[in-house]
């Protein structure tokens, strides 16, 4: 079973409509596959998405939070905290296809929360508890909340998503414990190579490591618990063609963003997810390990607004906010189709 955090540390790279999309698109290809979506964003892009796009996935949305016993991630959170133990996911998750008809029926959501910001303050209270032997680590308990979920699900076949928050918060810390491998959204622009080498950075600490707070990071905390850090399994190249068109923008990227990845791939190969073979050079890295969403146009934004996976949309114009008549043509809907098999074919069921 392997669990995916859709994550940088930068933000607009369009974490929520890939999750959307990739998610989506996934349960469709593998209908063997129960595929859940956990998201760990208090604006809960994601979820209002999968609910039905819109004012409809809205309300929806605001219904399941609202709940005396909210069906969210901070409804789940919260019995995980105060009873400690591994709530019944059932009681908190929803199956997407009974509020939104257009995706699968084996597609689940443990929705986000705007509450969830609140709520980070007493979810950093309880991991920063003083230890008392023989007892279990407030920290790592707490960090390992959605990983005992994960574990619990136990033979049956799933695959999970996180969508997550820029911020390195202590929800998204979570978000990133629970999961075994990390999709990395970069758009074609000078600032997410910097965030790619922050992100490792975050993950793994720095070297040598700052002489002050150097022992208070994450990354410190994790590996003197022994605790396993996700490996990054793909970038995913996205919205390119809003900056420099398709070709120049994706240079961009080559030239920049994926010179990043590469030279900490060759620093640290452990901290990628193994392929069958290794890579041999840049331009073999590049094949392995980069996805591209550059044809990810007007099709994919339309599909996700209106909650709608891009293979039930049709050739026609759609309302978009204060626009009444966004055209969507079939040439768009195949190749933002295309674009995004490209990468669900590399995500292991």
């Amino acid at each position: 079973m392997e669990s995916y955090a859709i994550w940088n540390n930068k933000g607009g790279t369009g974490k929520s409509t890939i999750t959307f999309h990739i998610a989506s698109r996934f349960a469709e290809k593998h209908k063997d596959q129960n595929v859940l979506v956990i998201d760990m964003c208090p604006q809960a892009n994601s979820s209002m998405l999968l609910l039905g796009g819109g004012i409809a996935g809205e309300s929806s949305l605001l219904q399941l939070c609202s709940l005396a016993n909210p069906k969210s991630v901070v409804g789940y959170l919260s019995e995980a905290i105060l009873s400690r133990t591994t709530p019944d996911l059932s009681q908190y998750s929803v199956q997407v296809s009974t509020l939104n008809d257009k995706v699968p029926s084996n597609l689940y959501l443990l929705c986000g929360d705007g509450n969830l910001e609140l709520m980070a303050p007493a979810i950093n209270d309880e991991a920063s508890r003083t230890p008392f032997p023989g007892l279990a680590d407030p920290w790592s308990w707490v960090h390992t909340i959605f990983q005992r979920l994960v574990d619990g699900l136990g033979d049956t076949k799933w695959t999970i998503f996180f969508d997550t928050n820029p911020s390195f918060a202590i929800y998204t810390e979570l978000a990133i414990c629970g999961s075994s491998r990390i999709l990395v959204p970069v758009n074609a622009d000078d600032s997410s190579r910097v965030a790619v080498k922050a992100l490792f950075a975050l993950l793994h600490g720095t070297n040598p490591p700052h002489p002050f707070f150097g022992n208070y990071t994450f990354a410190a905390k994790v590996k003197q618990r022994g605790m396993q850090i996700p490996k990054v399994h793909m970038a995913i190249g996205n919205r390119f063609t809003q900056f420099k068109g398709a070709a120049a923008a994706f240079a961009a990227f080559s030239d920049a963003t994926a010179d990043q990845l590469y030279s900490e791939y060759i620093a640290n190969p452990n901290r990628f997810s193994p392929r069958s073979s290794p890579a041999r050079d840049r331009d073999d890295f590049l094949k392995l390990y980069v996805g591209e969403l550059r044809d990810f146009n007007t099709a994919g934004v339309v599909a996700a607004h209106h909650g709608t996976p891009l293979s039930k949309m049709r050739q026609d114009y759609y309302p978009v906010h204060s626009d009444p008549d966004v055209k969507v043509n079939m040439n768009q809907l195949k190749m933002g189709l295309t674009a995004v098999d490209s990468v669900v074919s590399r995500i292991d069921p």
